[in-house]
């Protein structure tokens, strides 16, 4: 019996890498801003729920703003 060829090719493990913090940081930071000067400053009259809806809309514009700073500049540390 003849033996069968055997692949030697073994698909590459993917390199999980974590988050940069500068991500975090963006989202925070932005969340932080748009829930004090749009929830606060803005929308000051409306009901609290609007002011958490600012706060997330910011938190959730600064993840992709974090990565284009991360893929400009680099991590901040």
């Amino acid at each position: 019996m003849a033996k069968r060829p055997v692949s030697r090719w073994k698909p590459a493990k993917l390199k999980r890498e974590e988050t940069p913090l500068v991500v975090y940081l963006s989202a925070f930071l932005l969340g932080i801003v748009a829930y004090f000067v749009v929830g606060e400053l803005v929308l000051g009259s409306r009901p609290h729920p609007v002011h958490w809806l600012a706060g997330l809309a910011g938190a959730v514009l600064g993840v992709p703003m974090g990565w284009l700073w991360y893929r400009w500049r680099g991590d901040v540390i």
